[in-house]
C-alpha cells in the first residue's frame, strides 16, 4: 500500500511546526515543510528568556523565517511574549493544535525530516484512525540499521516525539503532571509492560522524578499515557527523520557526540504493512539497555550478589566450627 508517485510528496495532513530561537535548524526544517506544502500550518513560539541576552534577536529571526509561507496555505500562529519552557510551551502548542484538529502532524525546529516522512504519517493516520489500539506514529528509527521485521514499520510500546504524528483521541489523555496516576503502584504496573526488574525500576524512576518535577520533560507524559493505555506506536524500519539540534545550547539535546545526533535520512518507497499487531519489545529492549545502562547496572548488581552469597557462605561455615 502507499506507493509514492511523485516526488516531493505534498502532504494531506495539518502541520505543527513548534520553534524557539534556532534559525539556523528553523530553516532546515521550515524547508522541508515548504517542499510537502501543507494546506494548513500551526506554529507555536515559546518566548525569549529573560535571563538570555541573545534570545530576543534569535528568536524574533526564528519567526522571520516562517513568515515565507510561498504556497496556499491557512496559517495560523500562537506566539508566547515570555518564555514558559520547554515543558510547558511544547505540551501548550500541541493542546491548541489538537483542539484545532482531529489528526495531524508535529514537527519540532531540530526535527529535520525525509520528504517520506509526510507520506508515511498521512497514511497511516487514515489507515488507524479508528484504531484505538494505536495511538503513536514516530519517524524517528533509532535502531542503529537493525530492522525489525519486513514490513516498512513495527509496532513498539515506546512513543519517540522527534517528529511524530497521533490524534485528538490520543492527546485527550495526555496528562502534564501525572495527577491521574498512583505513585505507589507504578513498579509494578511497569513489570506488567517490560518484565526485567531493572527496566521496570528505571521507569518508575522517571516517573517519580516527572511527578515531582525533577525532570522538566512534556515527552515523558506522553510515554506515561501510552504504557498505561496499553498503546502501539507505530515505528518505521528506516530513519525518516534527523535530529540537528544536538548542541550544547538545546535544552536537553546537550551531548554534541550523542550516537542518536545527526542520524542520516531515508526515503521510503512503499509503505508495507506488517501483518501482526504485536510490540516488538525487543527492539524497544534494544534502546532501554542502551538509555539505561541496563547491562552495566546487571554486572554490578550480580557482582554485588556473588560478594553478598561469598560472605554469607564464609559466616555460615565459621559458625559451624
Amino acid at each position: 500500500m502507499g506507493q509514492f508517485d511523485t516526488f516531493p510528496y505534498q502532504t494531506n495532513s495539518a502541520v505543527l511546526f513548534v520553534i524557539f530561537n534556532r534559525p539556523d535548524t528553523t530553516k532546515l526544517v521550515f524547508d522541508q515543510i515548504r517542499a510537502a506544502r501543507p494546506k494548513r500550518l500551526y506554529i507555536a513560539a515559546d518566548g525569549p528568556r529573560s535571563d538570555n541576552p541573545n534570545d530576543g534577536l534569535l528568536c524574533k529571526k526564528a519567526r522571520d523565517i516562517v513568515k515565507n509561507v510561498d504556497w496556499d496555505c491557512e496559517v495560523q500562529t500562537r506566539y508566547s511574549e515570555t518564555n514558559i519552557g520547554c515543558k510547558k510551551g511544547v505540551s501548550a502548542a500541541v493542546t491548541w493544535f489538537f483542539n484545532n484538529e482531529e489528526e495531524g502532524i508535529i514537527l519540532e525546529d531540530d526535527c529535520l525530516p525525509a520528504n517520506s516522512f509526510f507520506k508515511f504519517c498521512d497514511t497511516l493516520l487514515n489507515k488507524y484512525r479508528n484504531d484505538t489500539r494505536v495511538r503513536h506514529i514516530t519517524g524517528c528509527n533509532l535502531q542503529q540499521g537493525k530492522k525489525w521485521g519486513d514490513a516498512s514499520y513495527y509496532f513498539s510500546n515506546r512513543t519517540h516525539v522527534w517528529g511524530w504524528a497521533s490524534w485528538r483521541r490520543v492527546w485527550n489523555d495526555y496528562d502534564l503532571n501525572l495527577e491521574k496516576y498512583d505513585q505507589s503502584e507504578i513498579t509494578e504496573l511497569f513489570q506488567n509492560i517490560y518484565e526485567d526488574p531493572l527496566v521496570a525500576e528505571s521507569w518508575a524512576q522517571i516517573f517519580e522524578d516527572v511527578k515531582a518535577d525533577k525532570i522538566n520533560s512534556w515527552a515523558y507524559p506522553l510515554d506515561f499515557a501510552n504504557f498505561f493505555n496499553n498503546g502501539l506506536v507505530i515505528i518505521p524500519n528506516q530513519n525518516l527523520i534527523s535530529n540537528i539540534g544536538f548542541s550544547a545550547g538545546a535544552t536537553n539535546t546537550t551531548e554534541e557526540g550523542n550516537i542518536y545526533a545527526n542520524l542520516p535520512l531515508s526515503e521510503i518507497d512503499e509503505i508495507i504493512d506488517p501483518v501482526l499487531m504485536l510490540p516488538e519489545k525487543r527492539a524497544d529492549l534494544c534502546i532501554i539497555n542502551r538509555d539505561f545502562n541496563i547491562d552495566q547496572r546487571r554486572r554490578k548488581q550480580n557482582s554485588v550478589n556473588r560478594k553478598v552469597k561469598k560472605w554469607l557462605g564464609a559466616v555460615f561455615r565459621n559458625a559451624a566450627l
